[in-house]
């Protein structure tokens, strides 16, 4: 499994499994990262991809200093497990 990858043409976070990509689109708005939605293909569900996923996603809006607005129901599900990810909310 490689690393997070912001994939800014794309607008989306890519994490590459095998021959297989998952991915968390976003758009940014006000200084802020709007998640609108997480795929992860089929085949990989259940490993943990996508949380590993929004987990990089996260940490990297954080090293560039934005807020996060979860759209996506997985990254507001995942940010209200991980209380270390709160802090990125507007």
């Amino acid at each position: 499994m490689t690393t997070v990858h912001d994939n800014k043409a794309q607008g989306r976070y890519e994490l590459t499994a095998g021959d297989a990509l998952a991915v968390a689109y976003y758009h940014p708005q006000d200084g802020c990262l709007v998640f609108t939605h997480t795929e992860v293909p089929r085949a990989l569900r259940g490993q943990g991809i996508a949380s590993r996923l929004i987990e990089g996603a996260l940490d990297d809006a954080r090293a560039q200093g934005r807020c996060v607005v979860p759209a996506c129901s997985f990254v507001a599900d995942f940010i209200d497990r991980h209380p270390q990810y709160r802090d990125l909310l507007r």
